[in-house]
């Protein structure tokens, strides 16, 4: 079974789609792309294609590449899933921007539905006003970051998504890129491809010399 969900922005950040299996009667539900607008009805869609019987749920969102605040949308449907039916429901596997999202939102990267320090009680509404104004610098952020995916030169999408991905600086982003295109011997283009097809949901066509390189230049740039 699978759903899908599309966006705008000119073909780019869309194509999330949810493949599921039942194991026993553990149904483990695996989301692709990117979460973006629209990701909740997705997920709703595919909890709901669900056979009777399922004891559990389990979320591996290791294919997803890119979140903005609609992810936490897509949680809240998961956890709401979860309290009505009476069942368990985990979401782990977060890549590292997705990561980012759920700290500023005060979650916990490693399964922010179950993890340590997760509220079940009403949050105080100083928390409350913090985290709105958290997300709503990520909200900016993300924003420039999809503008920069649609309207900007190859490199410089490269550039933008490596700064929102690991919070570094433009001069940064640039020292990694170069870095990584002289360890692999590879042009400065197709390393700035491989970083922005990751980042928009697709397949990187990247050979294990450019990924090393890339792994690398950033190891030394931001660590």
């Amino acid at each position: 079974m699978s759903s899908a969900t599309h966006t705008t922005l000119a073909g780019q950040l869309n194509a999330l789609t949810v493949e599921g299996r039942v194991d026993g009667t553990t149904a483990v539900l695996t989301p692709r792309g990117n979460l973006v607008h629209g990701c909740a009805d997705t997920l709703s869609r595919a909890l709901a294609r669900l056979p009777e019987g399922i004891d559990r749920v389990e979320l591996d969102l290791r294919g997803v590449t890119f979140m903005d605040t609609a992810g936490l949308q897509l949680l809240e449907v998961l956890d709401t899933y979860g309290r009505r039916r009476g069942v368990p429901v985990s979401a782990t596997g977060w890549n590292e921007q997705p990561q980012r999202v759920l700290k500023m939102a005060g979650l916990d990267p490693e399964d922010p539905l179950n993890g340590p320090g997760t509220r079940r009680e009403p949050v105080p509404s100083v928390v409350v006003l913090e985290r709105t104004q958290q997300l709503d610098l990520l909200r900016t952020e993300v924003e420039q970051l999809r503008r920069a995916i649609v309207t900007r030169p190859l490199i410089d999408q490269a550039r933008g998504v490596l700064m929102a991905t690991h919070a570094c600086s433009s001069d940064q982003a640039w020292d990694i890129l170069r870095e990584a295109s002289q360890l692999s011997n590879t042009k400065l283009r197709k390393v700035a491809a491989v970083v922005t097809a990751g980042a928009v949901g697709e397949e990187p066509d990247a050979s294990p010399a450019v990924r090393r390189a890339l792994r690398t230049a950033i190891d030394r740039y931001l660590n």
